[in-house]
């Protein structure tokens, strides 16, 4: 159960560095670090250096503690229609148990999605976007 747990919060910290942009992401480590040396910290002093270097303009510790609180992980449906392209999630069930029957607003991840179009490549020209709803 422990590497599960670890591979899925490294998972987490990673999606995180990718849809903040690795020099942000960085920046909120240092402040973090500086902020918490030598002392203790919770997972919510992360989420706040975090928050600082974006200047308040995303809720880090929103999206985070949808993912630390769930349990489980979403599963993300990607639709092309030409040039639209649709996104939905749901909560991913390997068995259909009773406890596993709850209603979907209970179940809403915000989900940081980062992506490229063919005018761009990977490491010049990432967009984002957070799928905080059922559909978008």
């Amino acid at each position: 159960i422990f590497s599960f747990l670890s591979l899925k919060g490294a998972s987490l910290i990673l999606m995180l560095k990718h849809y903040l942009t690795k020099d942000v992401f960085r920046a909120g480590i240092e402040v973090y670090l500086h902020n918490h040396n030598y002392g203790t910290a919770q997972s919510d002093d992360l989420w706040d250096s975090i928050n600082e270097i974006t200047n308040g303009t995303l809720d880090v510790k929103t999206i985070m503690k949808t993912w630390i609180l769930h349990k489980g992980f979403p599963l993300v449906t990607v639709v092309r229609k030409g040039k639209i392209i649709s996104v939905q999630q749901e909560k991913f069930l390997y068995r259909m148990e009773p406890e596993n029957l709850t209603s979907d607003a209970s179940h809403l991840w915000h989900i940081p999605l980062t992506y490229i179009t063919s005018r761009c490549n990977f490491t010049h020209c990432t967009n984002a976007y957070l799928l905080d709803q059922k559909s978008g």
